[in-house]
């Protein structure tokens, strides 16, 4: 607990959910399963909902997740409850037994963590801390990607002087995220990439000799094709099939090749937990640009007259989080009649150049068109702007002329 309120990161998938707490150890785990009984109020979570045998006689709900996702207005259940409802909830109640524990009610900073992050699932979550009462400027949202980053660089710097490589092998199936380092730079750059491993790795196989035997002859054959040809410091596994290792041998001794290797089941959560701490931190433990799903990996500028001097204002830049991205901008057009904006991938050398023509305006005299510009992105990959007419006074009223426009970035 700290003394002014809660620092907390939170894993949210369909089978468990974890939750830590900056500067305290423990790990707080509840199966992702919500009831109550029929003709009651109150809704119990995890191991709660199997001791009071709810599924007897009352509402009990699991995998809601993926209804919560897709918005989908069908009731989960013959009880009229939708997966937005239920998530809603569940998250109450999983916060409300942390802050119990930690005797607070006040929230300085939640992270929650996710296996991916796209716009329905943000405007979801959104709502869920609006439910909780949680201020937005205080509730964020993360990939595994992310979480990732921020729990191996808080490591001891050995850990990461090379690559490092996470094998997570859970119902979802097998994973692998990659992590490096770019130095070089005015700012170090960390990637992390991830990618999933179709090659049929189920943990239904770890329950037979013959299935485990299997799964090793095939961990071990992604772990040649993954990190072959490259040079790796640490490996990292995590999941509910790598909470046990010895039915990987022949996969254990390939990775253990002059690397380390760690198992940490609780990886992600403790990221978000990391990356809360750092909002709250009066200077950044992480002073990376970070590129990994999430966030963006181009930078978007424009070319502005300021102060009689040239310049190139930075819209968003590479390495910020594509949902908090989000910036409104004022202009006076000064002999333009279109709109350019500069767009530099992190990993090109290239510029790309796009225009847009600001067409439907009233025609004015120069520099008496206000503009109102407006960024943000639906995605890591999409931006959307709106350029308004503001006018110029009371001369040159106003319009209700805007131009919209989604770009590929």
């Amino acid at each position: 607990m700290s003394v002014n309120g809660l620092v907390i990161g939170l894993d949210l998938c369909d089978s468990y959910t974890q939750v830590a707490c900056g500067g305290n150890e423990k790990i707080w785990m509840f199966p992702t399963v919500i009831g109550k009984k029929k003709e009651e109020d109150g809704w119990r979570i995890g191991q709660d909902v199997y001791l009071e045998k709810l599924s007897d006689d009352g509402i009990v709900a699991r995998g809601f997740l993926s209804y919560a996702w897709k918005k989908d207005p069908a009731a989960v259940n013959e009880f009229g409850f939708t997966g937005q409802e239920l998530l809603q909830h569940f998250l109450k109640q999983v916060i409300a037994k942390v802050k119990q524990e930690q005797n607070t009610e006040r929230i300085l900073q939640l992270v929650v963590t996710l296996p991916e992050v796209n716009s329905q699932i943000m405007d979801c979550l959104l709502y869920c801390a609006d439910y909780l009462d949680v201020p937005r400027n205080r509730f964020h949202v993360i990939s595994y990607s992310e979480s990732f980053l921020y729990y191996i660089l808080s490591q001891k710097k050995e850990v990461w002087t090379n690559q490092v490589a996470l094998f997570d092998f859970s119902k979802a199936g097998l994973w692998y995220y990659e992590m490096r380092v770019q130095r070089g730079g005015r700012q170090a750059m960390v990637t992390a990439d991830c990618q999933q491993i179709e090659n049929g790795l189920t943990l239904d196989l770890l329950d037979t000799f013959s299935g485990m035997k299997q799964a090793d002859r095939m961990l071990y054959i992604c772990g040649e094709r993954m990190l072959s040809k490259k040079l790796f410091s640490a490996i990292l596994l995590t999941g509910k099939g790598f909470e046990k290792t010895d039915w990987s041998s022949g996969f254990m001794k390939l990775i253990g090749k002059r690397r380390k290797v760690y198992a940490e089941s609780h990886l992600y959560v403790k990221g978000a937990a990391l990356k809360a701490a750092d909002f709250v931190a009066e200077e950044t433990a992480f002073p990376y640009i970070m590129i990994c799903e999430g966030r963006l990996k181009a930078t978007v500028s424009m070319e502005v007259l300021h102060d009689e001097r040239l310049t190139q204002l930075v819209v968003a830049a590479s390495g910020d989080s594509w949902y908090e991205a989000k910036s409104i901008m004022e202009f006076i057009l000064d002999q333009q009649n279109e709109l350019v904006l500069q767009v530099q991938p992190v990993d090109a050398k290239g510029i790309r150049q796009i225009k847009i023509p600001l067409e439907g305006f009233p025609p004015r005299p120069n520099r008496t068109t206000r503009i109102r510009v407006r960024v943000a992105f639906s995605d890591e990959k999409t931006m959307v702007i709106a350029i308004q007419d503001k006018g110029f006074g009371e001369l040159f009223p106003a319009s209700d002329a805007i131009i919209r426009k989604e770009i590929e970035i």
